[in-house]
């Protein structure tokens, strides 16, 4: 037989605790009723129940690290190996398993009553005839793109799985990047009438070319004429769902901050929503204008004013 902690997959340093974690990993993923029909995966099932028994149990493991039971839990010594010495589990316990309470695993894991209480003909000595256990599908991941509006405001998409299920997707609105929806028993079918697995959607937000995100707030730059940063007044401001009209303060600066309440992304089911802040940028006419430079010119020899 092999190291039975290479079996395990555990370093000979390993804590009870830690040779106990790695059995039951190995025995949910090997055991028969998961792999109905497969001789390797039996017999490999068979190798790693044989390792847990030798080191699940703490006085057995030390006689193994001592040399006193070789890798098939045979005693070492005058009998040697593969001579008369008995191994440890007798014959009605192949694998010794009343010294490392597999059961109380293989209850755990697949659930009490799980396993036949025969008299001893079933896999590997385990009992008698077992029913198959309910194993839930697995889980099917998909990545959906969405405009920064769709993800705001919400939106429903078709897409088709690799299960051949076409589903409406419906998208809350709020919706941020690298989200992932969870759509429950739309993934695999499971084995022996075990529920469904799920669909897991994850979202891409596409960056937009007005607004950004920060937190449930949105941030959006806004130009603004010259005229309009002096005299102030009422303007039209993008917003996801369309415009809506700010009132612009007088003198007003690049840089200057407003604030839209209420107008951010949805948040807490839909229940609140974050702000939108605009950001101003003072734009002068894109054309030469000779009365502008002008009034400019008399303008500052009357007016002069510190800006650094």
């Amino acid at each position: 037989m092999q190291d039975p902690y290479k079996i395990l997959g555990v370093a000979k340093t390993a804590s009870q605790d830690e040779i106990k974690k790695a059995y039951r990993k190995l025995a949910r993923e090997l055991h028969p009723d998961v792999n109905p029909g497969d001789a390797k995966i039996e017999e490999r099932f068979k190798k790693v129940s044989s390792a847990y028994h030798l080191l699940g149990d703490a006085e057995r493991r030390k006689k193994f690290d001592n040399g006193m039971l070789d890798a098939d839990g045979r005693e070492t010594g005058p009998f040697g190996r593969g001579g008369g010495g008995a191994r440890s589990g007798g014959a009605n316990d192949p694998f010794g398993f009343s010294g490392a309470n597999a059961e109380d695993i293989f209850d755990e894991i697949f659930g009490k009553g799980g396993r036949g209480r025969g008299g001893g003909g079933g896999f590997g000595g385990f009992g008698g005839e077992r029913r198959p256990q309910k194993v839930k599908g697995p889980n099917i991941s998909y990545e959906l793109s969405l405009d920064f509006s769709e993800a705001m405001l919400g939106a429903t998409k078709r897409i088709n799985l690799a299960s051949g299920k076409s589903l409406e997707v419906r998208i809350p609105p709020g919706s941020e990047d690298e989200q992932t929806l969870r759509l429950k028993n739309q993934g695999m079918a499971g084995m022996n009438g075990g529920e469904a697995g799920d669909a897991l959607i994850k979202l891409h937000v596409h960056p937009d070319k007005t607004f950004r995100r920060e937190g449930n707030d949105i941030h959006c730059d806004l130009a603004i004429t010259l005229s309009e940063a002096i005299l102030g007044g009422s303007i039209e401001v993008p917003i996801v769902a369309g415009k809506v009209n700010m009132k612009l303060p007088a003198n007003a600066n690049s840089g200057t901050k407003l604030r839209l309440r209420g107008k951010g992304a949805p948040y807490d089911r839909g229940d609140k929503r974050g702000d939108q802040y605009v950001h101003l940028t003072v734009k002068l006419p894109e054309e030469r204008d000779d009365d502008l430079i002008e009034f400019i010119k008399t303008w500052s020899e009357n007016h002069p004013y510190k800006t650094r």
